[in-house]
């Protein structure tokens, strides 16, 4: 039998950054995926781009996933919104500290950080292409046994699944979730202009055009799209060839960027939203997807898992100085209590931003385009808005302001 602190089931981005996390701090972790990580390595396997907040980097600074990046990520020095291409919005920029507001990575470039940093760490065993055929959680721990018979055992169970997390459903967590009426259409751009490091969202009545600044490739200038299209809309632009599509896009962000060409093929995925009714179980905690999904319309999807980790690390770590049980309910009511709150408030403040730029028609632009300008006047509500973007509002763990555990 295998032992550990903590079983992590799921070896995905939220998982990998918590093993990082538990073992930076000396506690021990058993991953368990049922994919095989070459497959992960190759550069078909994904091709989106993810923005990972100030907060996040600063996470992955101080457990050392940061130093396994294959290459770069583009810095995010200034975010523009706006309500169609009507003059009038709002911009966020760093102020004195002059910390990027988040940093724009591709997927494939995460993957191979977070991997290359759990088969670094002393403390995390890795177990590939495997699934549990049992888990049994009593009132001593946790025991999961695998479907090649390897028995695993620790005190505390941890469901980094994703969205359709078959432990949240075997716990009985009852989850509220919607789809929206959208399909987000992701690839990357080549632009005659350079982006000077500026991210844009450009709202529509059918969904929000985000434009995501890449690093530069041999000259080229690059930017990724994550494009909200009505689902019915979605397949028509899919079956576009490169070239009208790219003019499609380029009509859709006002041509500022120059003339644009397709760099990457295109690919659409639905959008939902869910939120688990709670976080924990018996000797049971979720993160990451397994817990909420929301909207890519602000890019704090992944940022709200490395939270969950941040936050669920540092209860764990001092829980064991303390010598307790890590499985112990008042460890995990903290961990409840402590991003409850929080994933509750940004999925609610991102679905109320979907539907309300979702309102046609011109007095609704009107309004929506007063209110950014209020907000630009204001500085502590902008200062707040800001905040939330970088990550780095509320009791934020330690790990997110760069502080070992």
């Amino acid at each position: 039998m295998q032992r550990s602190d903590v079983i992590i089931l799921g070896g995905g981005l939220v998982g990998l950054a918590l093993a990082a996390a538990l073992d930076a701090s000396g506690l021990t972790s058993i991953v368990v995926d049922p994919a095989d990580p070459a497959l992960r390595k190759q550069a078909s396997f994904d091709g989106r781009t993810s923005a990972l907040s100030s907060s996040s980097k600063r996470m992955f600074d101080t457990i050392g996933i940061s130093d396994h990046f294959p290459a770069a990520g583009c810095p995010i020095r200034r975010i523009e919104v706006a309500d169609g291409l009507d003059p009038g919005g709002l911009v966020f920029d760093p102020g004195d500290d002059d910390e990027p507001l988040g940093w724009m990575n591709e997927n494939r470039n995460l993957h191979a950080a977070l991997l290359a940093r759990a088969e670094a760490g002393k403390h995390i065993s890795l177990h590939w292409k495997a699934r549990p055929a049992s888990i049994d959680r009593d009132e001593h721990g946790v025991t999961v046994r695998l479907d090649d018979g390897t028995e695993l055992r620790a005190a505390l169970l941890v469901a980094a699944e994703g969205r359709n997390s078959p432990m949240r459903e075997a716990a009985g967590i009852r989850v509220a979730r919607w789809k929206y009426d959208h399909a987000a259409i992701v690839s990357t751009l080549r632009h005659e202009k350079p982006h000077d490091n500026v991210a844009y969202e450009i709202f529509y009545p059918a969904g929000p055009f985000a434009l995501l600044p890449m690093t530069d490739d041999n000259g080229c200038h690059r930017s990724a799209i994550v494009w909200s299209v009505s689902k019915d809309d979605a397949p028509g632009l899919l079956s576009l060839s490169d070239a009208d599509f790219a003019a499609e896009a380029q009509a859709a962000m006002g041509g500022f960027l120059g003339k644009i060409e397709m760099l990457a093929p295109r690919s659409s995925y639905p959008l939902g939203f869910h939120h688990a009714a709670r976080i924990t179980d018996h000797r049971l905690a979720l993160v990451g997807d397994a817990a909420h999904g929301i909207h890519p319309i602000a890019g704090q999807g992944v940022n709200l898992g490395y939270r969950d980790a941040a936050a669920l690390a540092q209860v764990l770590v001092e829980g064991a100085r303390l010598g307790l049980d890590l499985g112990d309910q008042q460890l995990l009511d903290r961990y409840q209590r402590w991003r409850g709150l929080d994933t509750f408030m940004v999925s609610l403040a991102t679905d109320g931003l979907t539907r309300i730029y979702g309102v046609p028609g011109k007095t609704a632009s009107k309004v929506r385009r007063f209110g950014m300008g209020v907000i630009n006047r204001i500085g502590p509500i902008k200062d707040r808005l800001m905040a939330e973007a970088r990550g780095t509002s509320g009791d934020l763990p330690l790990l997110l302001r760069g502080l070992p555990i």
